[in-house]
């Protein structure tokens, strides 16, 4: 298993020198900057794989070469977006990088309540609080039938929150919320957003499906004749949100999606905290399913509760089955005598992580600490 550190080029605050303190091998990156649907130029690319290259890194993965919500929603003309993408693939496949991550959740990569949690221990975490999430969808943004999909309990809890909350409280849920856009960051106000969700009104499972199946019948062609390998990740959380359709949720849906197109440049990415926040989905067994697929690992691990709230605890104490989950990454290599690489995915902010303002999630001490937890596993294992 290749160690690798996701690396926020100019937008992150941790420098690649201290990076290499880590003894992380490879980096995962992308071009943020660059606005959802253009084309990423080769100088653009090789100008973030030679930064890479000078502090004594490879880029191992891209992560990630965004879709365009139109993709998703399915709308419009959509030729020149896909031929954008294609062309990217070509872009990044020439200098060299040919492992890309992707997403297909509408609007928002990933959803948390709480940026800086308390750790019981001391220092903080991220956290999903399924009433603060009712709280939000029902009292806030005021979306029709969202007390549906919840449980009671949280509908309830939700309710007793709002009511208690301050101004201040109710402005950090939303920019806690709004962390999990993606791209440029961009953010929205209750208004703003309630706008952007209208884009999806009467989009459905299956619709949502039907325009993953077109992006793959699009893309995965290229890919396979690049020579790239394509790998979906799981929605985060793993259930649906503000009203939008999730599909790549639960085992069922992956093995859907690998159906959909089998080839092996249609791949995923395991993500055991995504996946492990899903109260019905057995992590290992879902790494031994798809062992001839998997090209990128996250390694994480959530603390669940019954009414779906979790929180993100330290990557070997969680609900998740770590060593099982690192046992079937390896038996994979084995299978396909070919090294997956994997990272060290979020970590609790530790120490003098406080002092810096990190992409959230991303601290250097707490995942610092995730990786050397991760090595030692492998280690263990290898022997």
């Amino acid at each position: 298993m290749r160690e690798t550190w996701r690396w926020f080029g100019e937008f992150d605050p941790i420098p690649l020198d201290q990076v290499a303190q880590t003894g992380a091998e490879g980096i995962v990156s992308a071009l943020h900057a660059i606005p959802y649907g253009e084309v990423w130029t080769r100088d653009a690319i090789s100008k973030r794989r030679d930064e890479i290259l000078a502090a004594g890194f490879t880029w191992d993965v891209v992560e990630s070469l965004p879709v365009h919500e139109d993709i998703k929603r399915g709308t419009g003309d959509l030729s020149g977006l896909f031929e954008n993408y294609r062309q990217s693939l070509a872009n990044l496949a020439a200098e060299g990088i040919t492992t890309v991550c992707y997403n297909f959740m509408p609007i928002l990569d990933w959803t948390r309540t709480d940026l800086m949690a308390p750790v019981a221990r001391g220092g903080t975490c991220l956290h999903f609080s399924a009433a603060k999430m009712a709280a939000f969808e029902i009292h806030m943004l005021g979306r029709e039938a969202a007390e549906e999909t919840y449980h009671p309990n949280a509908v309830r809890q939700g309710r007793a929150w709002h009511d208690a909350a301050s101004q201040e409280d109710k402005a950090a849920l939303l920019h806690a919320i709004m962390s999990g856009l993606p791209g440029a960051y961009d953010r929205y106000d209750i208004s703003g957003l309630r706008d952007v969700l209208t884009t999806y009104d009467g989009l459905t499972h299956d619709d949502l499906r039907a325009n993953l199946a077109r992006f793959l019948a699009e893309i995965i062609p290229a890919a396979a004749e690049l020579g790239i390998r394509m790998c979906i990740h799981p929605d985060d959380p793993p259930r649906d949100i503000l009203g939008l359709p999730r599909i790549v949720s639960t085992q069922s849906d992956i093995d859907w999606i690998m159906n959909a197109h089998p080839d092996p440049a249609n791949g995923l990415t395991l993500c055991s905290g995504s996946l492990g926040s899903h109260a019905e989905n057995d992590v290992p067994r879902i790494a031994r399913a798809f062992a001839d697929r998997i090209h990128f690992v996250h390694l994480r691990n959530v603390a669940k509760s019954h009414d779906g709230s979790f929180s993100e605890a330290a990557h070997l104490t969680g609900d998740v089955d770590m060593v099982a989950v690192v046992d079937e990454i390896l038996k994979a290599e084995r299978l396909r005598n070919a090294e997956i690489p994997f990272r060290a995915d979020h970590g609790h902010a530790l120490l003098s992580d406080a002092a810096t303002e990190t992409q959230p999630g991303y601290t250097l001490i707490g995942r610092m600490r995730g990786l050397a937890e991760l090595r030692g596993i492998v280690t263990a294992l290898k022997r």
